[in-house]
C-alpha cells in the first residue's frame, strides 16, 4: 500500500504522516490497507469539519454506534478504535487525551457463555462446564453424565454460587475419572480418601485445593448420595499455611489510583472506598447507589446475601457525571431497538419491561453490544471483570510497587485502612459482609505498628 493509493476522504496534510504511523505499527502491509479503511469509515461520517476539532464525544459517538452491530467482531471493534486514536494522535486532536482509549480497546469483551453473571441460565449443564485437566479426561459412561446432571441440579436447589458450581462439577469430572482408571468404586469413602491422597502425593496440591476437592465430595455425598461421607481417617493432608493479606499503605494507594485514568480510575476508587469485591462493583446496577444516604446497596453477594456500604463523598459527582453519560447511551440503544439488560432468577417474567428500564441497567456497561448465545437476544452486559483487573496490575507496575497487586487488594487495605482509623471490628465486619468476625480478624496485622506491635531494639 502506497501514500497515493490512500482515499481522499483523508485531509492532505495528514495522508503522508498518518501513513508512515499506521505502517511502523501495523504488522503487515494487510493490517496497515485496513487501518487506513478504518480511518476512512470514521472520515465518511466526520469529515465536515477539521480533525483537530472533533469532540471526544463525537468520537466515542463513532464508537457506540459500532458497538450496536452484531456482524462486528471484537477484534475488529478494536481495529476500529486503534485506527480512530492513530488519527487523533497523528492530527495532534484536543480530543485525543480526552477519550478513554482503554475503555473502548478492552471494554467491549463481552460476557463468554458460562460467565458467572449469566452462566446458571444455561439449561444444558455438560456443555458449559469447563473441561476438567489433571487428571487428563477419561471417556464418561452415561451413568457419569446422569450423575453431573443430578450433581449440578443439588447445588442450584442448595443456592450456591455459579462459581462454586462450576469449581465443584470440576472436581466431580476429576474424581469419576480417577475412580474409571483405578477401577474402583465412588460411593466408597476409601476411594475419597485415595483420591485426596493422589492430590497431595502426585499432583502436590496447596491445601486449599485439597480442602475444595474435600467439599465437593462432602456435597456429592449428602446431596446426592443421600449419606454422610463420615470420617476418613488418617490421610495424607495438605497442611493449610497462614497467609496475611497484601495491604497497601495509604502512600501506596495514592500512587496507585493516580496510575488509573477514566473509567477505570472510578470503579479502582470504589472498590478501595467502600470495599467491594471484584464482581460487586462490576454488577452495580443503577437502583444500588442511593445519592440521597450516601451509601451503595451490594446485592447478591457471596453467600447471597445483602450489605449496605457508604458511597465516598469524593465519588459522587464523578459518578453522577458518569450515569448521565450512561443513561444517554441507555437511550440510543432503546431507540435502536435494543436496551434490554439481563435480569437474575424470573424477573424477566415476573417484571416483563423491567429490563429495559433505566433503575435496572448497569452503572458500569459494557462498550457494545453483545448477542447473548442463550436467548439470541442482543443486550448490554456490564463491562468484562478483565478490564479493571488489567488496568489495576499496569496501575501497579507503572507506580513502582513491588507488593503483588490485584483488585482485591483494594478491599484488603480499605478494611486495614478503617481498623486503623479506630472503627470496630464489629462494624468492619458488617462493610464486608463477612459471615463471622474471626476472618475479619486477619486485618489486624497491620494496625499502624511493626510487626505484632513490637518495636524493634534497632530503633531503641
Amino acid at each position: 500500500m502506497t501514500s497515493q493509493q490512500i482515499s481522499q476522504v483523508i485531509p492532505a496534510e495528514l495522508v503522508q504522516p498518518l501513513f508512515n504511523k499506521i505502517n511502523t505499527l501495523a504488522k503487515s502491509q494487510k493490517h496497515a490497507h485496513w487501518y487506513m479503511r478504518r480511518v476512512e469509515e470514521y472520515l465518511s461520517v466526520r469529515s465536515r469539519r477539521p480533525v483537530s476539532d472533533h469532540t471526544a464525544d463525537e468520537i466515542t459517538g463513532w464508537f457506540s454506534d459500532l458497538g450496536r452491530k452484531a456482524t462486528l467482531t471484537d477484534w475488529q471493534f478494536r481495529q476500529c478504535v486503534e485506527a480512530v486514536g492513530i488519527l487523533m494522535r497523528v492530527a495532534q486532536a484536543p480530543a485525543f487525551k480526552q477519550v478513554d482509549w482503554k475503555f473502548w480497546l478492552s471494554g467491549g469483551k463481552p460476557l463468554e457463555t458460562n460467565h458467572s453473571t449469566t452462566g446458571r441460565d444455561n439449561a444444558p449443564v455438560k456443555a458449559v462446564l469447563p473441561a476438567a485437566d489433571n487428571p487428563p479426561q477419561v471417556e464418561g459412561t452415561a451413568e457419569d453424565s446422569e450423575l453431573l446432571d443430578a450433581y449440578i441440579r443439588a447445588v442450584r436447589v442448595q443456592g450456591l454460587a455459579y462459581k462454586t458450581e462450576q469449581s465443584y462439577s470440576i472436581w466431580l469430572r476429576k474424581y469419576l475419572s480417577f475412580c474409571t482408571r483405578h477401577s474402583v468404586d465412588a460411593h466408597s469413602a476409601d476411594t475419597v480418601r485415595s483420591f485426596l491422597e493422589y492430590l497431595v502425593l502426585e499432583r502436590n496440591v496447596a491445601a486449599s485445593t485439597q480442602n475444595q476437592a474435600l467439599n465437593a465430595l462432602v456435597f456429592l455425598f449428602r446431596h446426592v448420595f443421600s449419606t454422610e461421607l463420615g470420617e476418613l481417617g488418617e490421610f495424607a493432608y495438605s497442611k493449610r499455611p497462614r497467609r496475611l493479606p497484601v495491604v497497601l499503605t495509604r502512600q501506596e494507594v495514592q500512587a496507585l489510583l493516580s496510575q488509573v485514568s477514566g473509567r477505570n480510575a472510578m470503579m479502582a476508587s470504589l472498590l478501595y472506598g467502600t470495599g467491594m469485591r471484584l464482581m460487586e462493583a462490576v454488577r452495580l446496577r443503577v437502583q444500588d447507589i442511593d445519592f440521597g444516604y450516601r451509601q451503595i446497596m451490594v446485592r447478591n453477594t457471596k453467600g447471597n446475601k445483602d450489605r449496605v456500604t457508604p458511597l465516598p463523598e469524593r465519588l459522587i459527582e464523578p459518578l453522577i457525571r458518569h450515569m448521565e453519560k450512561t443513561r444517554q447511551l441507555h437511550e440510543q440503544d432503546l431507540a435502536q431497538g435494543f436496551g434490554d439488560v439481563w435480569l437474575p432468577d424470573a424477573l424477566s417474567r415476573k417484571w416483563p419491561n423491567a429490563a429495559s428500564s433505566w433503575e435496572w441497567q448497569y452503572v458500569f456497561p459494557s462498550a457494545r453490544l453483545a448477542v447473548d448465545p442463550r436467548s439470541g437476544k442482543t443486550r448490554r452486559h456490564h463491562m468484562h471483570e478483565s478490564v479493571l483487573q488489567k488496568a489495576v496490575k499496569s496501575a501497579a507496575r507503572a507506580a513502582g510497587l513491588t507488593k503483588r497487586v490485584n483488585c482485591h487488594t483494594l478491599r484488603h487495605s480499605f478494611a486495614t485502612h478503617l481498623l486503623e482509623t479506630g472503627y470496630d471490628i464489629r462494624t468492619v465486619q458488617e462493610l464486608l459482609g463477612h459471615a463471622d468476625v474471626s476472618t475479619t480478624m486477619i486485618y489486624t496485622h497491620v494496625l499502624n505498628r511493626g510487626g505484632a506491635g513490637v518495636r524493634s531494639p534497632l530503633d531503641l
